[in-house]
């Protein structure tokens, strides 16, 4: 049974192996390592320490195939995939509450505006000790997010513990919950756009958000501040669109993968959301993927400044390949290039005018953060600087953008010196062109 299990395991590897050319390997060479392959997966099977299951080898197996290609090819299972695709999605069956845990309970950081929970009368502080009668106390914050989240109409009750008050119940029915990934506000008649991820929400987000702030100024708009600092990337498509919404024609952005004839290029169409103001984008070491799509279109158009440090520096794209019930592989299949044919892959953009984070007292130098060329088995740059040191990449492993770069202060507070410069340069460009038109 044994034999009949691993011969028949490595007939599904066989299944996706390419036609063999003469410039390839050699396929009997290809089985042999295939036999060496089943002849470890028995031997574990048969002598680990610890009983384990053929489906746990087999996703273990595929994993490490994966992750050793580079940093950001994966396998997904079915809860990873699900995962993921709420997150690109951007809306799920839930309450609507940002949570943190404290002390074993989930707490409460704010409800979202017009949700389920904010209805329900959820505030800020409130503790949460329950879940249809079931205690959080030793649950993870991902595993009671969990139990919070599902299908739209469904009810739950939940405990809450607020301040020195006895703790009681509500019954919220979930619904639709929409994450928004772009906030906008304005600051001294500058429209202030932060985007914190590229999801299917995204470019919806940031119309709306353009729509309110023309409304709120109007003609004294001076220029907007896109903020895309710390922001790891998201979907390609959204990317495209948010670097659409500034340039009136040109290239956005081209992939090229292993076959030249596959390479893709992704054109504007006309109109200009800004309707030609002067746009100020912001980047640092946690902006990444998408991110650079777009600073880097920008940049190439001279349609808008650059201000920050230099970017993560990831050019590669990643496919969602499903594998039905067993999940999903996330495969790097292309390098993206800017309109002008650079490759920002290990390098970053480097942006136009450069300003460290620094509080308005003391202008110290963020700690640097550690960026794709770093990352062990990262993609060499196709242009031949690939930024990696001698050994090919730091002895750690597995860091995304966000773990290392430095997050920026609290969204419109005084220590935030990046954004403070930013309006500083609208406002001398309003001047400039002010004086230039008179």
């Amino acid at each position: 049974m044994r034999k009949l299990q691993i011969a028949a395991l490595a007939a599904v590897l066989l299944i996706g192996l390419p036609q063999f050319s003469p410039a390839q390997e050699n396929p009997s060479d290809t089985y042999r390592q295939l036999k060496l392959f089943s002849e470890v997966f028995e031997r574990v099977r048969a002598d680990y320490v610890e009983d384990i299951s053929d489906q746990q080898l087999i996703e273990y197996a595929i994993q490490g195939m994966l992750s050793t290609l580079d940093p950001h090819s994966s396998y997904l299972n079915a809860d990873s995939f699900g995962d993921m695709r709420v997150q690109t999605k951007g809306e799920f069956g839930g309450l609507g509450i940002e949570v943190t845990m404290e002390n074993g309970f989930v707490k409460v950081v704010s409800p979202i505006d017009d949700t389920p929970a904010d209805r329900a009368g959820v505030e800020p502080g409130d503790f949460i000790t329950h879940l249809d009668g079931e205690a959080i106390l030793g649950l993870s914050l991902n595993e009671a997010v969990d139990k919070m989240r599902g299908p739209v109409g469904s009810d739950l009750t939940v405990t809450i513990r607020r301040n020195d008050a006895e703790p009681f119940d509500l019954t919220i029915t979930r619904d639709v919950i929409k994450i928004q990934s772009v906030r906008s506000r304005v600051e001294d008649n500058v429209g202030y756009v932060r985007i914190t991820t590229f999801n299917q929400q995204t470019m919806t987000g940031l119309e709306a958000a353009m729509q309110e702030i023309k409304a709120e100024v109007g003609s004294e708009l001076r220029g907007y501040v896109l903020d895309l600092r710390n922001n790891p990337g998201g979907l390609l498509d959204q990317a495209i669109e948010v670097s659409d919404a500034f340039i009136d024609q040109g290239e956005i952005v081209s992939t090229r993968g292993r076959e030249l004839d596959n390479a893709q290029r992704f054109n504007a169409k006309t109109g200009d959301l800004a309707e030609g103001l002067p746009v100020i984008v912001l980047i640092n070491g946690g902006s990444a993927s998408a991110s650079e799509i777009v600073a880097g279109a920008l940049q190439d158009h001279r349609r808008a400044i650059v201000m920050g440090t230099r970017s993560f520096g990831k050019g590669s794209v990643q496919t969602i390949i499903p594998l039905g019930v067993n999940g999903a592989m996330r495969l790097t299949t292309a390098r993206y290039f800017t309109p002008s044919g650079r490759s920002i892959q290990a390098l970053g953009i480097d942006p136009d005018i450069t300003v460290e984070q620094a509080t308005l007292a003391e202008a110290e130098a963020a700690r640097p953060g550690r960026r794709e060329a770093d990352l062990r088995g990262a993609l060499a740059n196709p242009n031949g600087d690939n930024g990696v040191d001698e050994e090919g990449a730091s002895p750690e492993e597995g860091v995304s953008p966000e773990d290392e770069a430095t997050p920026p202060p609290e969204e419109g507070s005084e220590q935030d010196y990046q954004l403070a410069r930013a309006i500083d340069l609208l406002r001398g460009l309003a001047l400039y062109n002010q004086r230039v038109v008179n």
